[in-house]
């Protein structure tokens, strides 16, 4: 089957993520979607094409620009599928429930309680419904990381390493995600880790490097009170880069079922 609507070849991050967020998803047409965290449509386009007319995909997201241009992209195609700015945190009781829950690139943004953000998510699945999760799990360029480190300790930089460990530690782990799911009672659970090569040049191509500037050396720079300092001393790394290559992350997906609703006797 030639889809309409591919996951975009273009893209060297959320399509990744996407493509093993696909393999573990159980699709089936006339199934209805809850995809979180939509950004530009990576995977809704995809997923409303599977399901087809008789199906429903809601597509949310926070940043209403995000909203605007997955819009502007759709158009009058695909009637069943809608992009509605809306917080993944905050849902509205009033959404029904749906067969599918999907968020590529997603588990990461339900800080600081991922647990009770995961709890409430799933009250919005069917009895046998599917929730599939994405995210750079722990581990994720941990070459940088420990670069990094071992910068700011030659600099007695003892504050920015606390808070550099703090943010890492912090960042979410396969594990934990199993953990919960199977602690809110999901069931055939199921993970699955795979490595991404991310090709950036030293220099400015790596400071200004989108995907690593927008979700992870900006959480360095943010270890600074000093934002001269910061620029100063990320400019050293960003040319020690052949040293700490490749960068690696880690595209992780979750899966889990809702058990099946027990009859009332």
């Amino acid at each position: 089957m030639t889809l309409s609507w591919p996951l975009p070849k273009n893209d060297p991050w959320s399509t990744p993520f996407a493509e093993v967020l696909l393999e573990h998803l159980d699709i089936f047409s006339g199934a209805s979607i809850l995809d979180i965290a939509s950004g530009g449509g990576i995977p809704a386009f995809n997923l409303a094409e599977k399901v087809g007319p008789k199906g429903k995909v809601l597509a949310i997201d926070i940043h209403p620009s995000q909203i605007l241009r997955a819009r502007s992209i759709l158009g009058s195609k695909m009637p069943w599928l809608e992009f509605e700015i809306g917080d993944m945190k905050n849902l509205p009781p009033t959404l029904p429930s749906f067969d599918r829950i999907t968020g590529n690139l997603s588990f990461m943004f339900f800080r600081p309680n991922r647990y009770e953000v995961l709890k409430q998510l799933i009250k919005f699945l069917k009895p046998e419904g599917q929730v599939v999760l994405t995210f750079p799990s722990h581990g994720t360029f941990d070459s940088l990381w420990k670069r990094v480190d071992k910068e700011m300790k030659c600099m007695g930089l003892n504050k920015e390493r606390k808070s550099l460990n703090e943010y890492i530690e912090e960042r979410p782990s396969s594990n934990q995600a199993k953990k919960w799911l199977k602690e809110l009672g999901m069931e055939k659970v199921m993970i699955t880790e795979r490595p991404l090569e991310v090709e950036s040049g030293p220099g400015r191509k790596f400071l200004e490097h989108p995907l690593l500037r927008g979700g992870f050396l900006d959480d360095v720079y943010e270890c600074f009170e000093d934002q001269t300092l910061a620029h100063k001393f990320m400019t050293k790394i960003s040319n020690d880069l052949p040293k700490f290559k490749p960068l690696i992350a880690q595209r992780c997906a979750i899966s889990g079922w809702m058990p099946k609703a027990t009859s009332k006797v």
